[in-house]
């Protein structure tokens, strides 16, 4: 399999379903539901995930802390295949709509977007402290930034070591600038991480014992349940929870909720 058809397979009709549904709704209802920032949260969402990721996962293929096969891509810019400059962008899309579609339930709306009802998705009460919840969320990911750069000093601590000090102070900072009104969505956030983050910890799987890519194991710490070294497991949960938080953070300000209740960030 190529790296272009594990896209074909797995990642993009997934997000044409996705998009199916959302379309189906119409935008004046969609914004009805989401407020006036979702057309555009996800393209905005996904440029900044490419940029932000480029120069870091090219250091990743120079170090050599993982590869591809030569065979199966179409061709490189810089040290890292086409198709993964495409996943950058594709991610944010697949994890972005299923939030979408997470937020309009949430609602209890009469919007039908082919997803079953999930029991228990509610908005949390406003936090009483919110400075506190800003800081008490925002330190535990500031402390794995911590970790991650120590882990850099061991060379199979390198992988993970670089997922965390890249991606866990970005988080850190959403929970300073807006932690509480996260907090009100911890039910949505959940489930908007967990099932994507299943689905891609399965789908990469396939991906590596099918030798699209190979993750070093000099760079790694050799954990591997089911085949899926521990760093790939982290990456894919670090990265949904950019996307969520930020996709959130795109839709928080405009979104009739943040109005109605007059809740402050």
């Amino acid at each position: 399999m190529s790296y272009l058809a594990f896209h074909a397979i797995f990642i993009v009709p997934p997000i044409l379903l996705l998009a199916a549904g959302l379309w189906r709704i119409g935008p004046d209802r969609l914004r009805e539901g989401l407020g006036t920032r979702w057309h555009w949260a996800l393209p905005a969402l996904a440029l900044i995930a490419f940029v932000y990721t480029t120069p870091w996962d090219n250091y990743l293929v120079w170090r050599e802390v993982w590869w591809y096969g030569p065979d199966r891509v179409i061709g490189t810019i810089g040290h890292v295949p086409i198709e993964e400059y495409l996943f950058f962008l594709l991610q944010p899309f697949l994890t972005g709509l299923f939030t979408y579609h997470l937020l309009l339930r949430r609602r209890g709306s009469r919007l039908r977007t082919g997803l079953r009802e999930i029991p228990g998705l509610r908005l949390e009460p406003s936090p009483r402290r919110p400075g506190l919840v800003r800081v008490a969320g925002a330190l535990p990911w500031f402390a794995l930034t911590a970790l991650g750069a120590w882990l850099l000093s061991f060379e199979s601590g390198v992988y993970m070591g670089l997922i965390l000090a890249w991606a866990s102070p970005v988080v850190g900072l959403m929970w300073l600038y807006l932690g509480p009104e996260l907090w009100r969505m911890v039910h949505v956030a959940g489930l908007a991480i967990a099932l994507p983050t299943l689905y891609l910890w399965i789908a990469d799987t396939i991906a590596i014992r099918d030798g699209i890519w190979t993750i070093s194991e000099r760079f790694t710490l050799g954990w591997a349940p089911a085949g899926l070294p521990v760093e790939e497991a982290v990456f894919f949960l670090i990265t949904n929870v950019l996307i969520v938080f930020g996709t959130l953070l795109f839709l928080i300000p405009a979104a009739p909720w943040h109005r109605e209740e007059g809740t402050a960030g």
